[in-house]
């Protein structure tokens, strides 16, 4: 699974700071009044518009190539796993023997600790 993606982000100073557009994105921009906190508030803002396309069930833009874009260009990196949609809870009914659910109750064992650490087990041993 992807954990990091790059797309190149257009940095256009002004007046008032610098201004930053994804041009990959549509209507995936931000701003900062210096070029350390742009680079920080476009990071921000590439997760964010991410994660909406996402949650909508829409396809993620495959990143242009630096050299395409006309600009002062700089890669920004989104981080993928902070993503909130992709790590909210999710409520999902299960069944189990009536044995294994008594033996886990005494256990105080959490049901949604042990699917989570199973499943994760599971699907990176593939």
């Amino acid at each position: 699974m992807i954990k990091q993606i790059v797309y190149p982000a257009v940095f256009e100073k002004d007046e008032n700071g610098y201004f930053v557009d994804f041009p990959d994105i549509v209507g995936c921009h931000s701003e900062g009044e210096d070029l350390n906190e742009a680079v920080i508030m476009a990071k921000e803002a590439l997760e964010l518009c991410l994660e909406v396309l996402i949650e909508k069930g829409e396809t993620i833009p495959i990143p242009s190539k630096t050299e395409d874009i006309r600009g002062n260009t700089m890669l920004i990196v989104a981080d993928i796993n902070n993503m909130e949609t992709l790590v909210r809870p999710v409520e999902k009914t299960f069944s189990i023997p009536y044995w294994l659910y008594r033996e886990a109750e005494k256990a105080h064992l959490n049901f949604s600790g042990v699917l989570e650490e199973a499943l994760q087990e599971k699907l990176t041993s593939r």
